[in-house]
């Protein structure tokens, strides 16, 4: 009898990791080499579906995800105050409560940013150009603009981003302009890339972080000027003093009428339609 040695298990070469298409590979995809091409990815996923749709429009909508409607920002008074009474001495429950009462008096912001996605929906002041209401397409004041841009049967725009503390889309964004990105400057080129005005409501240092990106871009000519409307003045003189900026030299006395004030959502549009009697767009722009 003939010992023989066991033969040599054939490996399926074609379930190899080296062996998978680069274009199919997610590990390859997603190493820190990959990154240049992921930011073109990132780029160029949008930039077609728009174009396709022949978006070449929009009017951008920041503002807080804190900011909801009454009835939800009225429910969530009740619920912090629920928990701060079984928890009296809970200093993280009173600054919660806290919060939610000044959020709830803020609720007024998501009706305006509510009837300004309607009125910028239902009407035009760029001739043979569709103005397509676009937003972080998050909770708070981008649903509110997203609601009424939807709520007046118009296409809406939302560009995610995902996050540790995840936020879905709202439902409210038209489900063929529903983007996600990893990286905040590819969504923040997307948001300025076919701007023709930008409304900034109260919010925290995602608003002020895309706010200043325009103001900068416009300031240094890198981008067309365009109306950037703040709204809510009382917010917006309490946390920012521009013009002490103007008063130490940082930037210029002209520099302050790069923005306008408003305070609803008639005021906006009015605002931004009158910069464009004023500033008529050349053909092809």
């Amino acid at each position: 009898m003939t010992n023989k040695k066991p033969s040599k298990k054939v490996l399926d070469l074609r379930k190899t990791k080296a062996y998978r298409k680069a274009y199919l590979d997610p590990d390859f995809l997603s190493s820190d080499e990959m990154r240049p091409v992921r930011l073109q990815l990132e780029l160029q996923k949008p930039e077609m579906t728009l174009h396709e749709h022949g978006v070449k429009s929009t009017v951008v909508v920041f503002g807080s995800a804190r900011i909801w409607d009454k009835e939800q920002s009225a429910a969530r008074e009740r619920e912090m105050a629920a928990l701060a009474k079984k928890n009296p001495k809970d200093p993280v429950l009173r600054h919660k409560l806290a919060s939610a009462r000044r959020l709830k008096a803020s609720a007024k912001f998501y009706d305006i940013a509510r009837d300004f996605g309607r009125i910028v929906s239902e009407k035009n002041c760029l001739p043979d150009r569709n103005l397509v209401v676009v937003t972080g397409g998050g909770p708070g004041i981008m649903e509110a603009a997203n609601r009424g841009a939807y709520d007046a049967g118009a296409k809406t725009i939302g560009l995610n981003i995902t996050l540790a503390m995840e936020q879905g889309p709202n439902p409210y964004v038209s489900p063929e302009f529903c983007f996600r990105f990893h990286y905040f400057a590819i969504r923040k080129m997307h948001f300025v890339m076919r701007a023709r005005a930008l409304v900034a409501f109260p919010g925290g240092f995602g608003t002020m972080d895309e706010l200043f990106e325009v103001l900068t871009l416009v300031q240094t000519a890198k981008k067309t000027r365009l109306p950037i409307v703040l709204v809510g003045r009382e917010y917006w003189d309490d946390v920012i003093n521009f013009k002490n900026m103007a008063k130490w030299g940082y930037i210029a006395e002209e520099d302050l009428n790069l923005f306008t004030y408003a305070e609803s959502g008639q005021q906006i549009w009015d605002q931004i339609a009158e910069f464009y009697r004023k500033n008529p767009l050349p053909p092809g722009k």
